[in-house]
Formats: structure tokens, sequence, C-alpha cells
């Protein structure tokens, strides 16, 4: 999985972006995130799921939905505004170093795992060469705003815990 991974980040070194890299781009993706969610189910029907396995799970997500957030804006499909996407997680992280009631842990979410699908999903169809820029705005922006949500309802949790 990690290997796909980095061949979705090896997409973002190609030169000028075309058709057949965005088609690679989304096949790597789709491969990645098929991967990902049956490793974990795996991992827990197994019970060899772990607090590091889920951390590492989150922050592979991470780097793909920042990976696939280059890439879209790299093929025109979105103005540079969502690279907020890719960089929100590695804000909140950021955001811990001054407050360190941002550094508490979080108890295990189903809406973060839904918003995390919906953002590599809304990315892989938003590359798709046949979904036309305006479409692929519209999809990233309403994902954008699902993400923005989840992230505030988990920060106001964490005021409200401090």
């Amino acid at each position: 999985m990690r290997a796909l991974l980095a061949l979705v980040v090896a997409m973002l070194a190609l030169g000028e972006p075309s058709g057949a890299a965005a088609w690679a781009a989304v096949g790597l993706g789709l491969m990645v995130t098929l991967l990902d969610g049956v490793d974990g189910w795996l991992a827990r029907k197994s019970g060899m799921a772990s607090a590091f396995g889920a951390r590492f799970d989150l922050e592979v997500d991470a780097f793909l939905v920042l990976a696939l957030s280059v890439l879209t804006w790299r093929h025109g499909k979105t103005g540079p505004w969502i690279l907020a996407s890719g960089l929100m997680r590695y804000l909140f992280v950021a955001a811990g170093w001054p407050l360190p009631w941002m550094r508490r842990p979080l108890p295990p979410s189903r809406r973060r795992q839904t918003v995390c699908v919906v953002q590599i999903g809304s990315f892989l169809v938003a590359l798709l060469p046949v979904v036309p820029a305006p479409v692929a705005t519209i999809l990233t922006t309403l994902s954008l705003a699902a993400l923005c949500y989840s992230f505030l309802v988990d920060v106001l949790w964490l005021r409200q815990m401090a």
C-alpha cells in the first residue's frame, strides 16, 4: 500500500499534467484506498489492530489527501484553495504546538472515517479526465466543507475537554 502511495506522490514530479497521468493517479489512488480498507478490516478481524496502526493509517490517509489535492489543482480541476484539504491535518497538528489542549487524543469517530472516504473519493472523481473542472470544483468544495465541519467538531470537543 505504501508503495502505491509513493507512486501517487511520484505523479507530482511528472512534467505537464495529462489525461494518462490523471487516469494513472486515479487508478493508483483507488488501489491505495481499497487496500487500506482491506488492511484495516483484516487487522480488526484478526485482533491485530493497534493504536499505532490506527495512527499510521490516519497519517497515510492524510498524505494521500495532500497528494490528491495537489494533483487536482495541477490538473486544472480546481484552484489552489483546494490545498486546504491536503494541509488541514498538518495545520491541526501544528496548532497543538502552542495549544496543549489540541494535543489530547480524540476518541474514534465514524464521522472522521466517513469524511476521509468522502475526501479521497471526491478527489478521485474530480481527477477523472471526463469530469469537467466546474463539476470537480463543486465536488471538492463540498468535500472541503465536510472536512472543515469535521475538524471544527473535533476542535470544539478538545476545547471543551480542556
